[in-house]
């Protein structure tokens, strides 16, 4: 399995690179964590493309438990955000916080299902050779996919859908698209509307500053001269809006070390990102905007929001008073990491294990 840093929303996790912590595999033998494929075959997406044969890849942790039918009894799904992979969620702050005994998701109870997403990580991506004539895919396409693969693994039916950023954005999806197929759903670092405002205009800023690089080609560069420029205004936009003031000032706290983070930053990105996964990845979104159907939820939902988050600020946090709707925003501290708080489990993982004994999963 590739090796990749925490990635949450976008790129802003490379101010902790220096001190991320590993894939946990070492920690977690009893947990037997493990990497597999699913192909959908003739994939078909929103705007009528279609994907002759569609690898998903995906993580699992945990025992699956089966009925008289074979089928899995104590699936959960977790899904990653923007630019991300299943190895964010396999990390050993994940582990510490929310995998262990007594924790929300204890691995002696559930079967964790983490899949990376379309065009990212192992799973089917522009980068794999097709660049730029990759058929455009959308959010919705991202959860019937998961959908299709969960039918392969076994699982009709999950105790819990949880996403962090894009996978919170699907997780409202999940509610919509496939309204009984889950007890209940966690969604966290995102609001139930279209994209608009500042996380639009960052988000349109990236698609210009990928498809102004001279060396982009439409899409259509060589493999070994990648266009790199995009990634001069790109990474350092992005680790403003998904960082903190307070995280930011403690990796520059002088206008020299605040420079050289800058250096930092656009240096580790160009090792780490192909501009047409980038592109797709940010474009995916513009068939999201779940709030014409919020009503079609019926399962018990948590949102779980961050004060200090400038990408999804929580006052734009609008859905149906519905009683099944539980809301928490937890307010920013010394240390917190604005949006990429979605990395730091241990910050919002008692909200969590609150909802769950609220709404309990075995049957």
């Amino acid at each position: 399995m590739k090796r990749r840093p925490i990635l949450g929303l976008t790129l802003a996790i490379l101010l902790a690179a220096a001190a991320a912590t590993p894939l946990a595999m070492a920690q977690t033998a009893d947990a037997q964590l493990k990497s597999n494929d699913a192909i959908v075959h003739d994939f078909v997406f929103g705007d009528g493309e279609r994907l002759a044969s569609l690898k998903l890849h995906y993580l699992t942790l945990g025992t699956p438990r089966r009925d008289a039918r074979g089928a899995i009894t104590n699936g959960v799904l977790l899904l990653h955000g923007t630019a991300g992979s299943a190895a964010d969620l396999a990390k050993a702050e994940f582990f510490d916080a929310l995998y262990g005994a007594g924790e929300p998701l204890d691995l002696g109870r559930y079967f964790l299902v983490i899949p990376d997403a379309i065009g990212a990580g192992d799973s089917s991506k522009p980068s794999d050779g097709l660049r730029a004539h990759f058929p455009r895919y959308g959010y919705k396409d991202q959860v019937r996919a998961d959908h299709q693969m969960l039918g392969q693994i076994g699982i009709r039916h999950l105790r819990v859908v949880l996403g962090t950023s894009m996978g919170g954005m699907e997780t409202w999806l999940w509610g919509e698209m496939f309204p009984n197929d889950m007890d209940c759903l966690v969604a966290i670092a995102t609001t139930p509307a279209a994209i608009s405002g500042r996380n639009m205009v960052w988000r349109e800023m990236v698609s210009q500053a990928i498809r102004g690089d001279p060396a982009w080609r439409n899409g259509d560069y060589p493999k070994d001269s990648p266009p790199k420029d995009w990634i001069n205004a790109v990474i350092p936009l992005s680790a403003i809006m998904t960082g903190s003031a307070e995280q930011l000032q403690k990796q520059g706290p002088t206008r020299a070390t605040a420079i050289d983070l800058v250096d930092k930053l656009e240096a580790g990105g160009g090792e780490i990102y192909d501009a047409n996964d980038m592109l797709y990845a940010f474009e995916s979104s513009a068939d999201y905007d779940p709030a014409p159907n919020l009503a079609i939820i019926n399962k018990p939902m948590l949102t779980i929001n961050f004060s200090d988050d400038l990408t999804n600020p929580p006052q734009f946090l609008h859905f149906s008073t519905a009683s099944n709707y539980t809301s928490v925003t937890i307010p920013a501290g010394p240390d917190s990491y604005g949006h990429m708080n979605i990395a730091h489990p241990a910050v919002w993982a008692s909200a969590l294990q609150s909802f769950l004994r609220r709404h309990p999963l075995e049957r």
